[in-house]
């Protein structure tokens, strides 16, 4: 999954109108919370069945690129 697609569907899972990019603050982004995470979360585990994700992972995570990191790196 390349950076755009990435951010694409991150938009669509947390479900906000404001524009990403990999530089984004997730404080800075209302609708990420603990139900915008669970969905990522899970919007991992079936997308790429092969890794395997912390949920510590993604609630460490203070940048989309961070985010981006961890689907990049597994």
């Amino acid at each position: 999954m390349n950076e755009k697609d990435f951010i694409k569907k991150l938009t669509e899972i947390i479900d906000t109108e404001k524009e990403l990019t990999l530089d984004t603050e997730l404080k800075d982004v209302e609708e990420w919370d603990s139900v915008s995470m669970v969905s990522f979360f899970s919007f991992c585990t079936v997308q790429f069945p092969d890794i395997s994700i912390q949920p510590n992972d993604i609630r460490n995570a203070k940048t989309v690129q961070d985010l981006f990191k961890i689907v990049e790196a597994k």
